[in-house]
């Protein structure tokens, strides 16, 4: 029998997660240049705290019971159950949070999504307690300061407000109402103009369907709607928030990412009330959703003691996704680190002097790697052919009695 891991799981090799690391390490500096402080929750979550609101379908969660019946769940996502810790266990904490978390998720998949992933690591923040344009300017700058730490160029920030977009299709029957969401999502202007709609919705429609682009002339269309005065606030906003966005990328001279304006966006879990994005990467290979996030002011509330609500706003990375963005980059490691030192005993009976001569060099610096020979090796030559191989620059060879000769290798 060939042992392989499950249908939607994988392994992840030496290089593999030195690249990981790569990914991590960087999006973490900049989570901590901003004053974020990492958090870890729990793997399991009881499927009441998953379910909570119904942001997320019972179907995509991994469910496991343990011994007194009690229904738990792999999580999902990361917001449910970082909104779940901060008002039960950080209930005294004084406002805004600033936390953040590199961790792993899992997503049940549909009977015809065969072999596809199961397990996927991500990285993100959530700024808990703090609303209006000033907070959602600062989670959408943090994105572009991750971008910029990573390389990463040709992405767009693709920018909607679920309060609005909800509102704009509610004058849709709601019979129809997902199929006119899905042909505008997919841009089908033939699908939308072969549904059951009367002449002004199917106009109406339409011009949904292009309510996407520049910022600037996305609003210029959105008010030439008959915008209620709830709708008009939610545009008044939009614009004050992409007109500080602009201003703060110019004055700190990034131009990037390009910022768009997608009035059909609709994120996969439904506890958005305010801005939602996507972080999009444009190659020749093909368009990639680097991650997603969005403003959600009524979740936190849901696992309240008293129902008491707190605004809420976060993004996470996918990091599989910006792994598979960057290797043509040439920034991510194309190998593992090579050990430093290889001390290699004279004799069996110099094991003690080479272990103890091994910790000296660990303990005499930061970042060192020391590797013992164990025998492996028969001979003086296939030891110094297997630094070699290895990338290894210095031998020490050590005597029963502790003396060291030392041995620089060459390539």
């Amino acid at each position: 029998m060939i042992y392989q891991p499950p249908v939607g799981a994988r392994d992840l090799f030496p290089l593999d997660v030195a690249q990981k690391r790569w990914i991590e390490d960087r999006l973490q500096q900049v989570f901590h240049r901003w004053g974020y402080h990492r958090i870890i929750t729990s793997t399991l979550e009881r499927m009441d705290t998953l379910m909570a609101g119904g942001a997320v379908q019972r179907s995509t969660v991994l469910q496991l019971q343990d011994g007194q019946n009690e229904e738990l769940g792999l999580r999902p996502e990361l917001t449910a159950s970082i909104a779940r810790a901060a008002v039960t266990r950080m209930a005294g904490a004084t406002l805004p949070l600033r936390l953040y978390y590199t961790s792993n998720v899992f997503r049940r998949l549909g009977s015809s999504a065969f072999d596809r992933q199961q397990e996927f690591f991500q990285a993100g923040i959530e700024l808990l307690g703090a609303g209006g344009v000033a907070a959602d300017a600062e989670v959408l700058l943090l994105v572009a300061d991750c971008l910029k730490t990573l390389h990463l160029q040709n992405c767009h920030l693709v920018l909607a407000e679920a309060g609005l977009t909800r509102s704009l299709f509610s004058s849709f029957p709601e019979s129809i109402r997902d199929e006119v969401r899905g042909a505008i999502a997919r841009l089908d202007r033939i699908g939308l103009e072969s549904l059951p709609l009367s002449d002004e919705l199917r106009d109406r429609a339409l011009l949904l369907l292009d309510l996407r682009g520049r910022p600037q002339d996305v609003l210029q269309r959105v008010t030439s709607l008959d915008l209620t005065p709830q709708q008009q606030s939610i545009v008044h906003n939009l614009k004050a928030l992409i007109d500080l966005l602009q201003e703060s990328l110019a004055q700190a001279g990034t131009s990037s990412p390009t910022l768009v304006l997608d009035l059909s966006l609709i994120q996969t879990f439904d506890y958005y009330t305010g801005i939602v994005f996507e972080i999009v990467s444009d190659r020749a290979s093909g368009r990639r959703v680097l991650g997603q996030g969005g403003r959600y002011d009524q979740l936190l509330g849901l696992y309240h003691p008293q129902g008491k609500a707190s605004p809420g706003v976060g993004f996470v990375f996918n990091i599989e996704d910006l792994h598979q963005t960057l290797l043509p980059s040439g920034h991510l490691p194309t190998q593992t680190p090579s050990a430093d030192w290889l001390v290699v005993p004279r004799s069996p009976q110099a094991y003690a002097a080479a272990f103890a001569h091994a910790q000296t060099i660990r303990t005499s610096t930061s970042l060192v790697r020391v590797e013992l020979e164990l025998g492996v090796q028969q001979t003086p030559d296939t030891i110094r052919d297997y630094a070699r191989d290895r990338g290894i620059p210095q031998l020490a060879w050590v005597d029963v009695d502790g003396t060291v000769s030392v041995e620089a290798i060459g390539s």
